[in-house]
Order: structure tokens, then sequence, then C-alpha cells
């Protein structure tokens, strides 16, 4: 079975190739994003591998099935990039990994948290440049801390675990809620109660029309004074432009992400020698109070060897002409 995956890196590369040794897969590597200009590159092969910031439009779609291509697979949780309706029309069946590490994420996501609540990162700055004074450096005590945790699927779930074991007060929304989130966070009704009442505010919901730009506007002015904000789940659940204001009135306290609304131009590549064309982004990293990330969350050796693995998994299955185990939900 040739399998072309495209957006590919040195790291992603050796765990696909072990996890598909024996089993007939011969995968062709390309690094450039998946696009309608790089659509061509797959003519030929049967299955077609992406990532987050890859294209899978109608028109790329159409390309694809044009080549030969009847099975398209996501190497993430999330598959907001694929047009599955024309995928169905195209006949190309569609996979994605529901749970490759969900623990990597979420502790993430608290080391986030950690560092810039206790400046952490600055700190270290400072002693790199044998800069040992404190002032400026006196964070905050997780411990009583009310945390609203958006979304409470297989991620959010394990942040609240893990706040859990810091004292704090969790509250969770998500339109499932689950017993055994009920064991550990208080449920509330509605968003704008999570927003009202939460110290800390941490997204994990996929990126769909109803959660776009969860957090904009109106959404802020509902929030504490000094609120801090994370977001490792999508970027487009901020509405960018609307978060910098915040911050630059001190409305928003804190912000930590590792996705951007923009970032399929700017992340997964070194661009240390370009000047940064997006106003917005470099305007980000000018506050004391915020750090960036680049899409690193979900970047352990488990989670590569879980998303190799469940992904050689959905090829074999398709080429044996099994029902997929982890199949795209249609809607």
């Amino acid at each position: 079975m040739k399998v072309a995956v495209f957006n590919t890196k040195r790291y992603e590369k050796r765990s696909l190739e072990a996890a598909a040794v024996d089993k007939g897969i011969e995968f062709s590597f390309f690094e450039p994003r998946l696009d309608a200009t790089t659509a061509a590159l797959a003519m030929g092969h049967e299955a077609v591998l992406i990532f987050v910031n890859d294209v899978a439009s109608r028109e790329v779609l159409e390309k694809l099935a044009a080549g030969g291509a009847k099975f398209l697979a996501t190497r993430s949780a999330g598959f907001n990039q694929i047009d599955r309706d024309a995928a169905r029309e195209f006949g190309i069946a569609l996979a994605y990994v529901p749970a490759y590490s969900p623990n990597a994420v979420a502790e993430f996501t608290i080391g986030l948290i950690l560092t810039l609540g206790r400046h952490i990162h600055e700190g270290h700055n400072r002693v790199r440049r044998a800069d040992f004074n404190l002032e400026g450096l006196c964070g905050f005590e997780l411990r009583d801390k009310t945390v609203g945790v958006c979304g409470t699927g297989r991620i959010g779930t394990n942040v609240i675990q893990l706040l859990s074991g810091f004292g704090c007060n969790v509250l969770a929304y998500d339109e499932e809620p689950n017993e055994e989130v009920m064991l550990m966070a208080s449920y509330v009704d509605t968003r704008e109660e999570l927003f009202r009442f939460s110290d800390i505010i941490t997204l994990h919901v996929p990126l769909m029309p109803s959660t776009f730009h969860l957090i904009d506007a109106p959404a802020l002015a509902l929030m504490k004074d000094g609120v801090f904000i994370i977001n490792t789940s999508r970027g487009a659940l901020l509405d960018t432009p609307a978060v910098v204001d915040a911050v630059k009135s001190r409305k928003v306290g804190f912000l930590a992400i590792d996705v951007y609304e923009e970032e399929a131009s700017l992340f997964f590549e070194d661009r240390s020698s370009d000047i940064l064309s997006d106003d917005v982004f470099a305007r980000l990293l000018t506050f004391p109070n915020v750090i960036v990330t680049g899409h690193q969350a979900f970047l352990t050796d488990r989670a590569l060897r879980n998303i190799a693995e469940t992904t050689v998994q959905s090829l074999t299955e398709f080429d044996a002409g099994l029902p997929c185990s982890h199949l795209v939900p249609s809607r």
C-alpha cells in the first residue's frame, strides 16, 4: 500500500516507520503541507496522511481522488481541516487519532499555568544573565483558585485530575457531562457562568462552528479582572485581536497559548530569520504576561508512538477491507 505523508517531520518519520514494520506499507514522505498546490505529490498513492495545518478542502480532496487516493487520515485528534462532505462525495474514507495521549496535553497545560503564574521563564532568563534580583517575580499559588475547565473530554478530564491535586476549586462545562468529572469538579449550566466565576480558564473543546471564537469581546467582558486564560486546543477558539485588547487593558492578567488562529503560516518551521508579517502575533510576543509556544503540547515520546500505531492500524484495516476502528464521525 502506497501512502503519501504530508507535513513530515523527522520525529514523526521514525515513529511511523517503526509502527509499519512488516505491514506492507510504502511511505512517501513530503515536507510541504497539503494544499491545492501540493496535492499532485500524492498522485498514485492509495492513502494520504496529514496533520493539523494541512488543507483538505473540497478542491484538494477532488485532486487527491483524481490521483487515486481512497483513504485520508489525520495524525491528530482534531479534524476541522477536512471537508467531510466533500470526502464522502469523492469516495475518500477518513480516519483520525481520537486519543493519542490526553495526559501529554493535560500536563503541558498545567506546565503553562505554573510557568507563567510563578514567572519561572522570566526567573530562568534572569539567572542566565547573572541577574538574581527577585523584584517582579512574585507569583500566585494554585491552591484555592477557581479554575474553569471548558470541555471535559479525555484531555479536560485529565486536566481536572491534575488540578485536584493542587487543591483548586474546579468548575467544569460540557454539553455532555460525565460522572467521573462530577466526583472532582462542579459542573455549571452555561459557559457564561464558567467565564464569570473562574480565576483561571482553560479550553479543551474541538473547533467547530459553535466554538469558533468561543472567547470574544462579549465573553471577555463577563470575566473577572486579571483572568488567566490558557488555550492548548485550537487557535480559533480565541478571537485573538479581542484578547490582545483585553491584555492591553489588563482585563486578561495572564495568557498562555500553544495554538494560534493563523498558525498555519508560522508554526512547525524555523522562521528565526524571517520578519513576522502577522502584526497580531507579533504584538502577543511583546507582553511579559503572555507565553506562546508553537503547538508542542502533544509532543511526547508516548504520544508520537500512539499516533503512529493508531494511524498504521487504520491504514492496515483499510488495506485489508476491514471496518476502520477510528473513522472520522460523518457529522
